[in-house]
């Protein structure tokens, strides 16, 4: 079993966060240029030319946990290319938990966009640059969900927290499952420096690295009602999940300072700080996202 699935599972067993880890065929299969594709032992490998990107997505789709990849991402002149890894539901009130690798010149910082959808509504950027070069080495990017957060991890560092905040009024996104997904393409408009600069095709095939593939989730069978998925993916009774640990629920202090360094030290673009975007800013902006009273 790769996965944990949507069933009542022994006690001890949901109380110990034991992440699930499998080879990329038994959680993924490619969706599209298969022959973009390739593997090398351990190691995926996708490329970018000028004839087309290719992307993978998860076999199931999950409600609530842990997904994680390491990714190296396009080394040397990256620009106009984008590395996504996501997760998603369908539809046009999807749900959705974004990082965008956006690539740059030689020698210029990655930039990392990170965005969240909560029933078809987007337009929540951040974007980062990170303290290492990722087209480097591999580094594990994570995505945490659990009914009270969602939680971007890099390396196991908080890079953004969206909490839930359904007592203010605001859609959280707990009631749909979701699928996973990683993509390389062209996107040359919008990537580096707002579509300034191009990408160079002398430089392709522009390729992404990619191992460490780990889903440690309520797997959710798409015979079974949305509804009914919620339920079974949610502790009750006996039955715990790990993701719904109180300790699960918010950052950690230590986490908590994380987060303060990264945002201090390495953001470029907040929206909530973009008043020609948001003239009043999101209700969720006025909120202290970053309280915690675990130690």
């Amino acid at each position: 079993m790769v996965s944990f699935s949507c069933v009542f599972l022994d006690i001890f067993v949901m109380m110990v966060a034991v992440v699930r880890s499998a080879k990329f065929e038994e959680l993924y299969q490619p969706s599209w240029a298969l022959d973009h594709l390739t593997t090398e032992g351990e190691i995926l490998r996708m490329k970018l030319d000028n004839q087309s990107g290719t992307g993978f997505q998860s076999k199931s789709k999950y409600m609530f946990g842990k997904v994680t990849v390491q990714i190296k991402l396009v080394e040397g002149d990256s620009a106009g290319t984008v590395t996504a890894f996501y997760m998603s539901s369908e539809g046009p009130t999807h749900n959705e938990f974004d990082f965008e690798f956006l690539g740059n010149t030689t020698g210029e910082p990655y930039t990392v966009q990170t965005n969240v959808y909560v029933n078809g509504v987007g337009n929540r950027e951040q974007r980062l640059n990170l303290w290492f070069d990722p087209s480097k080495d591999f580094h594990s990017y994570s995505i945490l969900w659990n009914q009270r957060q969602v939680v971007f991890l890099v390396d196991e560092t908080p890079v953004r927290v969206h909490s839930n905040l359904e007592h203010k009024g605001i859609p959280f996104p707990k009631d749909q499952p979701m699928g996973v997904y990683s993509s390389i393409w062209n996107a040359d408009d919008w990537a580096t420096q707002g579509g300034l600069v191009k990408t160079d095709w002398s430089h392709a095939p522009f390729v992404a690295s990619y191992k460490g593939f780990e889903i440690d989730g309520c797997e959710c069978p798409a015979t079974v009602a949305t509804a009914e998925n919620t339920r079974r993916c949610s502790s009750s009774g006996a039955k715990r999940y790990w993701w719904d640990e109180p300790v699960m629920s918010e950052l950690s202090l230590h986490q908590s300072h994380q987060l303060i360094w990264v945002r201090a030290n390495h953001m470029v673009y907040d929206y909530c700080t973009d008043t020609a975007r948001f003239p009043v800013a999101p209700v969720e902006c006025q909120h202290h996202q970053h309280k915690t009273t675990r130690t």
